[in-house]
């Protein structure tokens, strides 16, 4: 093996480990969230352009703000069976590197956000990863307050898309970064049940009440994703959609709510994780029926 092709595929390994630093999955969900927000805030044609440079900016700075939050934890991810293996941890990418990576992928994103559709949603967009970096990653070692102030960032994508559309906030916008904050809930404290062996080893405490995986959880789950049923029906009330994903959301918000009765009877991992998959499938269908129903 000559030096070239060593140095090919170390560059390719280094490559692969700072694209795994923007958690990738998470952040096209909030670059869709964020394409969802503009297209429904649209009037008239869509401006392809604002549409690519939102959904690109947001991912980027998603990308930015959980490679912040990998700094932070690094020594934390250690602990963990499901973070072990992440570039810094197992020294891939030093914190030096992720740091200057972050900063910079941040940059691109912020002025690509701020050159092709408005400062307003540059900013918010920066509030955003403020907020998420800084405020929730190390409240998540202090109490399930952390849920509460990461749903803020988390439901923050859609109402960007919105002003990235119309240069304001009105209403609509705090419609469906609404129905967002209230599923962060159900979907964080799923994840905390699942994980719950992993986050106890970094001191996290995410799940609410007395942090078991008890009744107790399960109602709280079940409360928050009832809220859902009233909330989806919002943008066919307000008329931003019609009828049909009125009916669409509410059918899902069932099937959602459903799962959480299981949880609540058997207190089972099982369950957890119908819960969890349920979360990640509810918003996507309900976003896209919402932008259908507007066509």
């Amino acid at each position: 093996m000559n030096i070239q092709t060593l140095t090919y595929e170390w560059s390719t390994l280094k490559l692969g480990a700072y694209y795994e630093l923007l958690k990738p999955r998470l952040s096209y969900l909030v670059a869709f969230s964020s394409a969802f927000g503009f297209l429904l805030g649209t009037e008239g044609s869509v401006d392809v352009i604002k549409l690519i440079s939102i959904s690109l900016g947001a991912f980027l700075i998603s990308g930015s703000a959980v490679t912040i939050n990998q700094v932070i934890e690094r020594k934390l991810d250690v602990l963990m069976k499901r973070t072990s293996q992440r570039p810094l941890p197992t020294g891939r990418v030093s914190s030096k590197e992720a740091i200057i990576f972050s900063l910079t992928v941040f940059l691109i994103g912020f002025l690509i956000v701020i050159s092709y559709t408005n400062l307003f949603a540059g900013l918010l967009s920066l509030g955003s990863l403020l907020i998420y970096a800084f405020i929730y990653t190390p409240m998540k070692r202090v109490g399930p307050i952390a849920v509460f102030i990461g749903a803020i960032p988390g439901a923050l994508p859609p109402l960007i898309g919105w002003v990235a559309a119309t240069g304001a906030i009105g209403y609509e916008a705090w419609i469906i970064f609404g129905i967002q904050f209230i599923w962060q809930f159900p979907h964080f404290w799923a994840i905390a049940w699942v994980s719950d062996e992993d986050y106890r080893r970094a001191g996290f405490k995410l799940l609410p009440g007395g942090g078991s995986k008890d009744l107790n959880t399960a109602i709280n789950i079940m409360i928050y994703t009832l809220f859902l049923l009233p909330l989806g029906l919002l943008p066919t009330y307000f008329g931003l959609t019609g009828l049909t994903s009125g009916i669409l959301a509410t059918f899902c918000g069932v099937l959602f709510l459903s799962q959480t009765f299981q949880l609540m009877k058997d207190n089972s991992h099982k369950s957890a994780v119908r819960i969890m998959f349920g979360s990640f499938i509810y918003l996507p269908i309900v976003q896209i029926a919402y932008l259908i129903d507007k066509i």
